[in-house]
């Protein structure tokens, strides 16, 4: 039996304390805090986990600078020390990077003025960073040559953090977190109904990959379905305080821009005088975000959103050639949940541009539902916490919060991977340049469970090749992936357990033999299916001309 199928026989007929709505981020970090500390939980989502909002994000553990210029103090604040926890519990998954931003002349601020608000925010993060600098327009050259520096009054640089994997293989190891501490969790689970009967929920599940249907109970419902948080209310006949609006964002993945330091991001303003940024990705740069309001959650790129990012980029760096859509490797797209008081539609038009992303928790003490609205990936600490209070509040004993349901091992833990890997020259089988140690991208995408690896490629070599040439990844990586970390669909792996997907072209992808090993692997018997619903959704996804 595989690990999917255990856990939703676990889910059948289970009675939990707390079912909780949706594997974003939101929701992992809620299982995990709530299993951690001890309380019998369930935790479900129609897709896969990370496989809507909380894969499109910029990839950013961030304080939010530019919350600075609408005065939201304290949720800079609030961010900065997130992200400074963040930093310190994940040091081999969340590094510091800086933030180069180039100030011309149509900027909406000064260099020197910039420069205060740079050292404000450092000071409001606790000097959890390395201290900004002010730059020049000829200093900003030398940092980085790329920048056209024709019209720049100059330039500061910042501190921040960034995630080095993407943002859904983060959210899987909260989801793994969960899973380690007892909870029962499955992806591709849909909620068809909830109904409160007595002290406890009664609610309808269908495994939407195989159609089987279930039944589970909990004392606590909690939603954290990101965008969809006000439907999932609606159906429960539940209101809210607070609701969602939505930003739509792109991103477009393009080969590295950056000529010097490839492990910093530059920042802009466009011409609307809103930040964008180029931010490292291995090899690749990711050019982005956008922020249009739309009115619903389902979006795409279009061949607009494709130009105007690409114009302002163009206009903004010295290349020897300017990029056009042929050079689009892969897109991000989605939404921001954002929250605005219900009932304040004109303040929500009015002040769109300076929505932030800051969440809110609602708790229904009739109905014992707590709802996520809103935030971010920096700020998931929190969300974590705060949930677990709430539930707690509602009649689910927990257990004292220690931390040991997020981070990475413990130092001698990485030692010990690290003395092994050394003895067995791990790194010596990678002899492709500009790429990391293997050791170092093993330990962090794996922790713990690193250490099966080695043990895989000392029984079988074969097991320490890359399975499909530039993707890097190695054929014991996707063995474990069939194994332990529940790959429903081939995108689940290509865009989610790994990116694959975000940095190697559709073409080049298709090219490669190892393609049909890796579903092959996943699959077992169910390959072709497989392979033939990835490549029909390739397919289908919006064309870059």
């Amino acid at each position: 039996m595989s690990l999917r199928s255990a856990n939703i026989e676990r889910i059948d007929g289970g009675l939990f304390d707390v079912l909780v709505v949706g594997a974003g981020i939101n929701g992992a970090v809620s299982a995990a805090a709530l299993a951690g500390r001890g309380a019998s939980v369930a935790l479900v989502d129609r897709g896969d986990f990370g496989g809507f909002t909380s894969q499109e994000s910029s990839n950013l553990v961030w304080g939010g600078f530019k919350y600075l210029e609408n005065y939201e103090l304290p949720l800079v604040f609030g961010l900065s020390r997130s992200r400074n926890r963040l930093m310190k519990a994940y040091p081999d998954n969340i590094k510091e990077i800086g933030f180069l931003a180039a100030l011309d002349h149509s900027s909406p601020y000064a260099p020197w003025f910039a420069g205060l608000g740079a050292t404000a925010y450092w000071g409001i993060g606790m000097f959890g960073t390395d201290r900004p600098h002010l730059y020049s327009a000829e200093e900003v050259k030398a940092q980085e040559p790329v920048i056209d520096t024709t019209d720049v009054r100059g330039g500061i640089e910042y501190q921040d953090a960034y995630l080095i994997d993407n943002d859904s293989r983060f959210v899987f190891s909260f989801v793994r977190s969960a899973l380690e501490a007892g909870a029962a969790v499955a992806n591709y689970v849909e909620l068809l109904s909830a109904e409160r009967v007595g002290e406890r929920w009664v609610c309808r599940l269908r495994d939407t990959d195989t159609g089987t249907e279930a039944t589970t109970s909990a004392r606590v419902l909690v939603n954290a379905a990101g965008p969809f948080v006000d439907d999932l209310n609606e159906s429960w006949d539940l209101r809210t305080e607070h609701r969602i609006v939505y930003s739509k964002g792109i991103h477009l993945v393009v080969p590295r821009l950056t000529t010097t330091r490839h492990d910093r991001v530059l920042a802009f303003f466009d011409d609307t005088q809103r930040l964008f940024y180029v931010i490292p990705m291995g090899r690749r740069s990711v050019i982005g975000t956008t922020d249009t309001r739309v009115e619903t959650p389902y979006t795409e790129v279009t061949d607009e959103d494709r130009d105007f990012l690409l114009d302002q980029i163009n206009a903004r760096l010295d290349l020897p050639e300017p990029l056009t859509r042929a050079d689009v490797i892969a897109e991000r797209c989605g939404v921001r949940p954002l929250v605005v008081t219900r009932g304040a539609d004109d303040q929500a038009e009015a002040d769109w541009t300076s929505l932030s992303r800051k969440h809110e928790i609602e708790r229904d003490e009739s109905r014992a539902v707590v709802t996520v609205l809103g935030g971010k990936l920096t700020d998931c600490l929190n969300v974590g916490e705060e949930v677990a209070e709430h539930v707690e509040h509602l009649g689910v004993p927990l257990e004292k919060d220690v931390g040991t349901w997020y981070g990475e091992p413990a130092h001698q833990t990485r030692a010990e991977f690290y003395r092994q890997a050394r003895l067995m020259r791990l790194d010596a089988l990678r002899t492709k340049p500009d790429t990391e140690p293997l050791t170092d991208r093993l330990w962090r995408r794996y922790g713990r469970r690193a250490f099966d690896l080695l043990e895989a490629i000392r029984a079988d070599p074969a097991m320490g090749e890359d399975v499909m040439g530039s993707a890097d990844y190695l054929r014991a990586e996707v063995y474990q992936a069939a194994e332990a970390e529940m790959v429903v669909t081939l995108d689940d792996f290509m865009r989610r357990r790994s990116k694959i997907d975000l940095v190697v072209r559709d073409e080049d992808i298709e090219a490669s033999p190892g393609l049909r090993e890796v579903a092959e692997i996943l699959f077992g018997a169910d390959a072709e299916r497989r392979l033939a619903d990835y490549r029909e959704r390739k397919g289908a996804r919006s064309p870059r001309g």
